[in-house]
């Protein structure tokens, strides 16, 4: 079922070294609108998916959000790479490298540990596809805003990929969601 690559999506050579990033960055790690949250809504999701139609869309955009969970890491871990434990603290990363060294956690940006709370399955197609739509349009803005924050194009170059990334995720649930109203409109008269 799965095909891996060796290489990233998109390629990431940072190089100059950015702590402050990184603790932003992390959000997309492991944050509430972060790729591991949307990869784990959707692999759950596809499951009640009323066809194969939407359980391969769901299928295929949850596998490449893994795969932007390992562009973040890849990211996160370039931007702290020989960073001292001085560092770590001076950049709010004190409690992560007590806990974890320089190995990448999933939190959010504040260090709020990852939890499946930030995303929910109600096994309704239309109620799902709402979600992953708004799920989409959150990690597009937190991209936006990261984007903001550096002004390294070797930073921002990927976080714009990502971006686009969730622009194109939005439009296909947007397509499937008016694919199964129309059906389901259809049944209910």
């Amino acid at each position: 079922m799965f095909k891996y690559v060796k290489r990233l999506q998109y390629p990431i050579h940072i190089k100059n070294k950015d702590l402050n990033m990184a603790k932003y960055l992390i959000t997309q790690y492991g944050g509430s609108n972060g790729e591991l949250a949307a990869s784990l809504r959707y692999l759950n999701q596809r499951y009640t998916m009323p066809d194969n139609r939407g359980k391969a869309l769901l299928t295929d955009i949850a596998n490449e959000e893994l795969a932007h969970v390992e562009m973040i890491a890849t990211m996160v871990y370039q931007l702290t790479k020989d960073a001292t434990p001085e560092e770590m603290l001076k950049a709010g990363l004190g409690s992560n490298y007590a806990e974890h060294a320089k190995s990448l956690y999933p939190t959010d940006a504040n260090g709020v540990p990852f939890t499946v709370s930030y995303f929910a399955s109600t096994g309704d197609p239309l109620a799902d596809l709402s979600e992953d739509m708004a799920a989409e349009q959150k990690a597009r803005a937190v991209y936006e805003n990261l984007i903001d924050l550096t002004d390294d194009p070797d930073v921002i170059g990927p976080l714009l990929w990502l971006r686009q990334r969730e622009i194109v995720h939005f439009a296909r649930f947007k397509e499937l969601f008016e694919i199964y109203e129309k059906e389901y409109s259809k049944k209910r008269s």
